[in-house]
């Protein structure tokens, strides 16, 4: 089984393509390499970031000025992290379509794996409230789509407390997750759509007013995450980073193609990419723009491309 190199802290600074517009100024950090495909990246209040390599099975962790290394074999292909207040650590298992929370002694809990009566089709992303409220998606991508037993993709909740409750069927695949800094409102990207669809959350964690924030993404919609402003940062290309209110107000472009994101830093902003075989840590330099034009945003980038890779 391939081993992760580690690339330790070797800054590649990116000049902006020439005359395009929204193209923030940032550098990135090649962290780590040689993974077959890289999710999931979620970074914890312990200062470490953990992120999956789903087809070899492994969940591995990066702590600053150290070496990635792995914190489990034999993963059940997992896609997306997310971490509770209390540090405890969930996963969308894809193989054996499960979501499962991680405890601090590294007792493995499975939280839920199925609808009905049916098995999930692969859970794939996943955010938590403060108050221990989990949604996640749950699509079907490749080979996992011919062995579904539900016949709809769903965005779920499972509740602090109670059974689980199915949130949405969109007709397109749900994707990528997140949550408001302060959990009232649910994004979900949908990767057929090419949209990032919003939802109210009350106080008991149950969702309403659905409705597209944001349409005609360039590019498959995938990991979302959002700072603590409420600007929302999507996987798609390369990074698109949106207002609370779904304007495009600027992007960061990567050596190769993001699968997900996850925000560690709001000022500056300061992400974790996820790209195929690649982690990047990516800081933003300069100050946000307005009025760009998408056409800039994703040169290069194959419609497609994304799903092949899964």
């Amino acid at each position: 089984m391939r081993r992760p190199a580690a690339v330790g802290l070797a800054t590649v600074v990116l000049p902006l393509l020439a005359g395009a517009q929204g193209v923030a100024p940032h550098t990135l950090e090649l962290i780590a390499h040689d993974f077959t495909f890289t999710e999931g990246p979620a970074w914890s209040k312990d200062g470490y970031l953990v992120f999956s390599d789903t087809p070899t099975n492994r969940l591995l962790k990066w702590t600053p000025g150290h070496p990635v290394e792995v914190l489990r074999e034999n993963a059940h292909g997992p896609s997306g992290n997310a971490f509770d207040t209390q540090g405890r650590l969930y996963t969308c298992e894809t193989r054996t379509r499960r979501v499962t929370r991680t405890g601090k002694s590294g007792v493995v809990e499975v939280l839920a794996e199925g609808w009905e009566g049916k098995r999930f089709n692969a859970p794939n992303g996943i955010a938590v409230s403060k108050n221990d409220h989990v949604y996640f998606t749950d699509p079907a991508f490749g080979w996992q789509s011919d062995q579904r037993e539900l016949d709809f993709y769903g965005v779920y909740h499972l509740p602090a407390k109670g059974p689980l409750k199915l949130v949405a069927r969109p007709a397109g695949r749900p994707h990528g997750i997140a949550l408001s800094p302060n959990g009232r409102t649910l994004y979900v990207g949908n990767a057929d759509e090419h949209t990032i669809r919003a939802y109210d959350v009350d106080r008991n964690g149950d969702t309403s007013n659905e409705r597209v924030l944001i349409s005609g993404i360039a590019g498959v919609p995938a990991g979302i995450s959002v700072d603590d402003k409420g600007n929302l940062y999507v996987a798609a290309g390369g990074v698109a980073i949106y207002s609370p209110g779904g304007k495009l107000l600027d992007t960061i472009e990567i050596h190769g193609l993001a699968s997900n994101c996850a925000v560690i830093e709001a000022e500056p902003a300061t992400l974790a990419i996820t790209s195929r075989d690649k982690v990047y840590i990516a800081r933003m330099e300069g100050g946000k723009n307005a009025g760009l034009s998408r056409r800039t945003l994703f040169q290069g980038f194959v419609p497609g491309s994304y799903e092949d890779q899964r």
